[in-house]
């Protein structure tokens, strides 16, 4: 993830990250009055700019989507469930053009066929579960709200997004954006893919680490699943502990994965 540090000494991404935070923002604070679960979640279609820029600006689109849900966070009133979407959000950005760069074959990510079209919705996807497992631990942790109410509602909100609006402007955008010489790649030649072997690696974990952090957070915070190991204590609601417990080592095994892509 070394990118996510070198950015900042390069003003043209610090730009980039700049206009992807303002972009999230001016589109996601307007819809704070559309609520999908009242007091927890709004309908979010300003989630496709995160999935856009990630493929246009890499690095810097995942610090602007952080700050940018951190700014729209403001106006539908803070929390400290807030820090764990601000990561959340930062993964959401981070995640899609990682992949990419491992799947994509090189080729631009606009899903004109219909096998680019799956590669896309499998970076898209992966992306999406992380971002939901960040926020539905964090907010179960902290006894905000459970995680099933959050993990699965954020999956489904961010692919509505990423699949229906997202492809239709990164179709718009995208070869323009490659015609200026304004890619991530471009701006930060000095960015370099690691290993193959280390991309790959990384990708499994990612999946085994948040598809575990999805399932065992469903299971857990709805008491679906008491593991009979753990003190009764414990398997009692809101399940904090438990999810604690068992929820934590997915997540470090998801970014874990990250840091080898």
């Amino acid at each position: 993830m070394s990118g996510l540090q070198l950015m900042w000494r390069n003003t043209r991404m610090v730009v980039l990250c700049a206009i992807s935070a303002a972009l999230y923002a001016a589109v996601l604070v307007p819809f704070k009055v559309v609520p999908l679960i009242p007091g927890v979640t709004e309908l979010r279609p300003a989630n496709a700019i995160p999935v856009v820029c990630s493929f246009l600006f890499g690095p810097a689109a995942a610090w602007g989507s952080a700050i940018g849900n951190m700014i729209g966070d403001f106006f539908g009133g803070a929390s400290p469930g807030d820090i764990f979407g601000f990561f959340a959000n930062l993964v959401y950005a981070l995640i899609p053009f990682k992949v990419w760069e491992t799947i994509g074959g090189g080729q631009s990510p606009v899903p004109r066929t219909p096998l680019l079209a799956v590669k896309y919705g499998f970076a898209c996807l992966v992306a999406s579960v992380l971002c939901a497992d960040l926020v539905g631990w964090g907010d179960n942790v902290l006894v905000i709200r459970p995680f099933a109410m959050l993990g699965n509602v954020i999956i489904l909100n961010n692919m509505v997004s990423a699949l229906v609006l997202s492809p239709f402007i990164l179709a718009a955008v995208y070869p323009r954006v490659r015609k200026g010489r304004l890619l991530y790649g471009d701006v930060m030649p000095e960015l370099k893919l690691r290993p193959l072997a280390s991309r790959i690696t990384g990708i499994a974990l990612l999946i085994v680490g948040g598809g575990g952090a999805w399932l065992l957070g469903n299971l857990l915070s709805t008491g679906f699943w008491q593991p009979r190991f753990l003190p009764a204590w414990m398997n009692v609601a809101p399940y904090d502990k438990a999810v604690l417990i068992l929820v934590s080592p997915m997540i470090f095994l998801a970014f874990a994965g990250l840091a080898l892509m």
